[in-house]
């Protein structure tokens, strides 16, 4: 090849290496690493914003729970409160105790017997609603909307003031509607003297209080159904129950697990229903394990043995905790 012909060609296109020949050969000292790129600026900053939530969810959540466990140790009562003497450590005595108590028994049935009976009229009313909402208008679902949040923002001391008056003996409106269909002897009936009736009371608002959060949640659900496969599963021939059980339930089933979840939590710790429906004073027969460990720590001024019961409590409701965090990694809520 001539000179001139070398210089038509152009200079020499360097070939790239493979990564194989890129690599230093086996043996052969190791090159300076790669370094690494600089921390950015401002990445410490969420945990900074994230920290005092934490200390203050610590300091009143930790700190109780901890002091809780200690005095379920003890035997703390009124003198050692107000001389401020360090109690006396009894082991497992409190919990030995109370495990061997019927009446702790007899409260715990009652308790789970109430929180089941709230907890299925909850979702079966509430699933029932959401659907509902899914079916109608805009401007009513709007409507029905504000409704729920009306009232899911109601205070409980306002709520329960209003059911004492639905269930006065007197001057009620159950009494007074139910008065016209069975006739005026009705009238001024107590709903509170059977702890039957009266637990009805209670579960009605205990449900109502419950509602708007169960519907709001279900229908935000049901809007991720996609519409596709109901019409299609519509057009194949199957009826609205088919539909509902083989489309949209496999969709809105994880967030029906965690709500139904969440309301076993909330009612199984029930207080400040009975509290107020029963005027600051509820009668034994009204009695749930929240109560109950309250009226042992304050009412019989025995301190020890209301904390051991709550955190008997807390050991009943674990496994139910334990589960709703299962649910939640399923549907990717906690990585």
């Amino acid at each position: 090849m001539t000179v001139a012909e070398k210089k038509a060609a152009g200079p020499p296109v360097p070939v790239p290496r493979s990564p194989e020949a890129a690599s230093p050969p086996l043996g052969a000292a190791p090159g300076k690493s790669r370094p690494r790129p600089p921390r950015r600026k401002g990445a410490l900053l969420p945990y900074l914003l994230v920290g005092p939530a934490i200390l203050a969810v610590a300091a009143v959540y930790a700190f109780p729970l901890v002091k809780t466990v200690i005095m379920s140790f003890q035997d703390l009562g009124r003198r050692e409160l107000w001389t401020g003497e360090a109690p006396p450590w009894v082991g497992f005595e409190q919990f030995t105790n109370i495990l061997g108590d019927g009446e702790f028994w007899s409260v715990t049935g009652r308790t789970v017997v109430f929180m089941a009976v709230c907890v299925a009229a909850t979702m079966a009313i509430g699933l029932l609603l959401a659907l509902l909402m899914a079916r109608l208008t805009t401007w009513v679902r709007l409507v029905l909307t504000f409704a729920l949040v009306a009232a899911w923002s109601m205070p409980l001391m306002v709520a329960a003031s209003i059911f004492r008056w639905l269930a006065d003996s007197d001057y009620g409106l159950i009494n007074t509607l139910i008065a016209k269909v069975v006739g005026e002897d009705f009238l001024g009936h107590n709903w509170f003297l059977d702890p039957k009736q009266g637990f009805a009371i209670i579960a009605l608002l205990v449900i109502w209080g419950a509602i708007p959060f169960v519907v709001i949640t279900l229908y935000a659900a049901l809007t991720q159904v996609p519409k596709e496969l109901e019409e299609a599963a519509a057009l194949d021939g199957a009826g609205a129950a088919k539909v509902f059980r083989f489309v949209t339930w496999p969709v809105i089933r994880p967030v029906f697990t965690m709500v139904a979840t969440l309301s076993v939590i909330w009612d199984f710790n029930v207080f400040g229903q009975i509290w107020l429906l029963r005027g600051n004073k509820p009668e034994p027969d009204y009695e749930t394990l929240g109560l109950y460990s309250f009226s042992k720590a304050f009412e019989s001024t025995s301190f020890s043995q209301g904390s051991a019961i709550a955190l008997i409590t807390v050991v009943l409701l674990s496994g139910v905790a334990v589960y709703y965090l299962r649910q939640l990694m399923k549907t990717g809520e906690v990585e």
